[in-house]
């Protein structure tokens, strides 16, 4: 039973190192409040975040929701639904809007990064690595201003 739970753990920590790794510049409110729903799960109530003035202001935030989400994997219990379920629903969605973000980057000549596969080895930098203090990377060519 224990060794179940800290292969969920790694599992599910590891989704959320290849979701921070591949976040660029829209989407974030949606995101943030995808990965706080999810955070209700260990810990109750309702995550409702209002839209920030800034969009560093969102990427910080969704940086800070998902770290802690990554905190409450390690200390607190799921409650009312499984690891299984927890993964297919709020951070599948998640995964897809990165996916969305992913090819509007490359449609607008900046890729996110070069081609990689997960199911190899782990995204790089590993969520350990991962500070919400940087910038996310410059936009390429051919991006609206302010995008």
């Amino acid at each position: 039973m224990i060794v179940k739970l800290v292969v969920q753990q790694a599992l599910l920590k590891h989704f959320l190192a290849a979701i921070a790794y591949r976040t660029p510049h829209e989407l974030i409110w949606h995101m943030t409040g995808l990965v706080g729903y999810a955070r209700t799960h260990f810990l109750g109530g309702v995550w409702q975040p209002e839209k920030l003035p800034t969009f560093d202001q969102e990427i910080r935030r969704f940086h800070d929701v998902l770290e802690d989400l990554g905190r409450l994997l390690d200390e607190k219990p799921l409650r009312e639904i499984s690891a299984e379920q927890l993964l297919q629903g709020a951070l599948a969605d998640t995964m897809t809007h990165v996916g969305q973000l992913a090819m509007l980057r490359r449609l607008a000549s900046s890729p996110v990064l070069r081609k990689i596969s997960f199911a190899r080895r782990p995204p790089r930098p590993t969520w350990d690595q991962i500070s919400p203090d940087l910038p996310p990377p410059a936009p390429g060519k051919g991006v609206p201003p302010g995008w």
